[in-house]
Protein backbone atom coordinates (compact mmCIF):
# COMPACT_ATOMS: atom_id res chain seq x y z
CA UNK A 1 0.00 0.00 0.00
CA UNK A 2 1.25 3.49 -0.76
CA UNK A 3 0.44 7.06 0.12
CA UNK A 4 0.44 9.51 -2.80
CA UNK A 5 1.18 13.22 -3.00
CA UNK A 6 1.03 15.62 -5.90
CA UNK A 7 3.20 18.73 -6.02
CA UNK A 8 3.03 21.36 -8.73
CA UNK A 9 4.03 24.84 -9.78
CA UNK A 10 1.43 27.57 -9.75
CA UNK A 11 -0.68 29.68 -7.51
CA UNK A 12 -2.04 27.99 -4.43
CA UNK A 13 -5.72 27.17 -5.04
CA UNK A 14 -8.22 28.93 -2.81
CA UNK A 15 -9.67 25.70 -1.42
CA UNK A 16 -9.50 21.91 -1.59
CA UNK A 17 -12.19 21.62 -4.26
CA UNK A 18 -10.32 23.99 -6.57
CA UNK A 19 -7.08 22.14 -5.84
CA UNK A 20 -8.71 18.86 -6.91
CA UNK A 21 -9.77 20.46 -10.21
CA UNK A 22 -6.28 21.88 -10.78
CA UNK A 23 -4.72 18.50 -10.01
CA UNK A 24 -7.11 16.70 -12.35
CA UNK A 25 -6.37 19.19 -15.14
CA UNK A 26 -2.60 18.89 -14.66
CA UNK A 27 -2.87 15.11 -14.47
CA UNK A 28 -4.82 14.98 -17.72
CA UNK A 29 -2.32 17.27 -19.47
CA UNK A 30 0.93 15.82 -18.14
CA UNK A 31 0.51 12.39 -16.57
CA UNK A 32 -1.88 11.00 -19.16
CA UNK A 33 -0.11 12.54 -22.18
CA UNK A 34 1.33 10.22 -24.80
CA UNK A 35 4.67 12.04 -24.83
CA UNK A 36 6.25 12.60 -21.43
CA UNK A 37 7.25 16.20 -20.78
CA UNK A 38 10.58 16.55 -19.00
CA UNK A 39 10.34 17.85 -15.44
CA UNK A 40 10.52 21.62 -15.04
CA UNK A 41 13.59 23.08 -13.32
CA UNK A 42 11.64 23.83 -10.13
CA UNK A 43 10.22 20.32 -9.91
CA UNK A 44 13.65 18.80 -10.58
CA UNK A 45 15.08 21.00 -7.80
CA UNK A 46 12.28 19.86 -5.48
CA UNK A 47 13.08 16.21 -6.15
CA UNK A 48 16.78 16.89 -5.52
CA UNK A 49 15.95 18.31 -2.07
CA UNK A 50 13.83 15.26 -1.21
CA UNK A 51 16.70 12.99 -2.26
CA UNK A 52 19.10 14.89 -0.03
CA UNK A 53 17.02 13.69 2.93
CA UNK A 54 16.27 10.14 1.74
CA UNK A 55 17.99 8.14 -0.98
CA UNK A 56 16.30 6.51 -3.95
CA UNK A 57 14.49 3.26 -3.27
CA UNK A 58 16.91 0.34 -3.31
CA UNK A 59 20.06 2.46 -2.96
CA UNK A 60 20.86 1.41 0.59
CA UNK A 61 21.11 -1.93 2.33
CA UNK A 62 18.91 -0.83 5.22
CA UNK A 63 15.90 0.05 3.04
CA UNK A 64 15.40 3.48 4.62
CA UNK A 65 13.86 5.22 1.62
CA UNK A 66 10.19 6.22 1.89
CA UNK A 67 9.70 6.27 -1.90
CA UNK A 68 7.69 3.46 -3.50
CA UNK A 69 9.12 3.94 -6.98
CA UNK A 70 12.38 5.00 -8.44
CA UNK A 71 14.02 6.89 -9.70
CA UNK A 72 11.84 9.51 -8.04
CA UNK A 73 12.35 12.01 -10.86
CA UNK A 74 10.62 9.55 -13.22
CA UNK A 75 7.34 10.48 -11.52
CA UNK A 76 7.69 14.13 -12.63
CA UNK A 77 6.17 15.56 -15.80
CA UNK A 78 6.52 19.24 -16.63
CA UNK A 79 5.36 21.34 -13.66
CA UNK A 80 3.92 18.34 -11.75
CA UNK A 81 5.16 15.39 -9.74
CA UNK A 82 2.79 12.70 -8.51
CA UNK A 83 4.65 10.26 -6.31
CA UNK A 84 3.94 7.34 -3.99
CA UNK A 85 5.49 6.73 -0.59
CA UNK A 86 5.58 3.60 1.53
CA UNK A 87 2.63 3.67 3.91
CA UNK A 88 4.87 2.86 6.88
CA UNK A 89 6.85 6.08 6.36
CA UNK A 90 4.11 8.30 4.95
CA UNK A 91 3.63 10.45 8.04
CA UNK A 92 7.20 11.70 8.27
CA UNK A 93 7.92 11.71 4.55
CA UNK A 94 4.72 13.49 3.51
CA UNK A 95 5.16 16.15 6.20
CA UNK A 96 8.70 16.81 5.01
CA UNK A 97 7.63 16.80 1.34
CA UNK A 98 4.85 19.30 2.11
CA UNK A 99 7.21 21.57 4.07
CA UNK A 100 9.77 21.54 1.26
CA UNK A 101 7.06 22.28 -1.31
CA UNK A 102 5.83 25.25 0.71
CA UNK A 103 9.38 26.58 1.19
CA UNK A 104 9.96 26.35 -2.56
CA UNK A 105 6.68 28.07 -3.46
CA UNK A 106 5.06 24.90 -4.80
CA UNK A 107 1.58 23.51 -4.15
CA UNK A 108 1.27 20.21 -2.26
CA UNK A 109 -1.93 18.19 -2.56
CA UNK A 110 -2.84 15.05 -0.61
CA UNK A 111 -4.47 12.82 -3.20
CA UNK A 112 -6.01 10.39 -0.66
CA UNK A 113 -7.93 13.05 1.23
CA UNK A 114 -8.29 15.57 -1.64
CA UNK A 115 -6.83 18.29 0.59
CA UNK A 116 -4.16 20.88 0.23
CA UNK A 117 -1.20 20.36 2.51
CA UNK A 118 -0.09 23.39 4.49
Amino acid sequence: MSYDLAVWEGERPADDRTARRVFTDLSDRYLDAEAAAPPSERIAAYVAVLLERWCEIGEDDEDTSPWSTGPLISEARGPLIYFPMRWSMAGEASAYAADVAQAMGLVCFDVQTSRLRP
